[in-house]
């Protein structure tokens, strides 16, 4: 293959890789008005009060990566979603997601709820895996139940972590590769059908990625023949308020 034979074949990738992320920013956006219906349902069956346990450990100034509808924002602590009350200090909380279908829903909820929130400027579309915000701006990252969605989720999580403050905390929730091998080959054979239809991925482990950059975890768990993951995990430094 030439140079130019290669030049050819990583434009062809690149113009493949952005018409799938379209595509899949439209599903979304076509789904947002039933999301919350359909994944609540699953979400009672699978995993009840996860997401509760996660958010609550949030603090400080807080980050949502994939914040979707915004089944998140009544979960977090009050001093998160907090404003200054002469508004002269943001938000504590800022929620990014791909699919502006989804952010309307999350306005609306954190109209609802009563949540100082701005809705340009604290919920906004943004790209997980190339986040348009600082170095070392936030305390805490969530990511709950998305990260099986996103392309590149190794490069996620590294944004993730660069935004992190040193010592910032790191929360993930998602499905993941099971601990029983029937159903790591069932989740196998689904990904075959969900990745290229849908992003879906089934078999990550984040966990591992958590591991591999030496962030220290302060809770872990596993649920559903280990098809369920959240973990909890600090990145080097004094950390908030310590």
């Amino acid at each position: 293959m030439t140079s130019d034979d290669g030049a050819r074949r990583r434009r062809e990738d690149g113009q493949t890789d952005r018409g799938r992320a379209a595509r899949l920013r439209r599903r979304w956006d076509r789904e947002s008005a039933g999301y919350d219906r359909a994944f609540t349902a699953a979400e009672r069956r699978m995993f009840p009060g996860l997401r509760q346990r996660v958010c609550a450990l949030a603090e400080g100034r807080t980050l949502e990566v994939a914040v979707g509808t915004g089944l998140n924002l009544e979960h977090y602590p009050a001093a998160v979603t907090r404003r200054a009350a002469d508004g002269s200090a943001p938000g504590g909380l800022v929620g990014v997601d791909q699919s502006a279908g989804m952010l309307d829903v999350a306005r609306r909820r954190a109209a609802r709820l009563g949540l100082a929130l701005d809705p340009d400027t604290d919920l906004r579309v943004g790209d997980a895996q190339a986040l348009d915000l600082p170095d070392a701006s936030f305390d805490t990252v969530v990511c709950t139940f998305s990260l099986c969605g996103i392309a590149d989720e190794r490069a996620a999580l590294a944004e993730m972590t660069r935004v992190l403050r040193p010592g910032g905390l790191l929360l993930l929730a998602d499905h993941v590769a099971s601990t029983a091998w029937p159903l790591r080959a069932l989740q196998a054979l689904a990904d075959v059908v969900s990745v290229p239809l849908a992003g879906e991925h089934f078999r990550r482990r984040p966990m591992r990625w958590v591991l591999e950059r030496g962030l220290a975890v302060e809770d872990h768990g596993r649920t559903r023949a280990g098809v369920v993951e959240h973990v909890a995990a600090r990145a080097p430094g004094p950390g908030v308020g310590r």
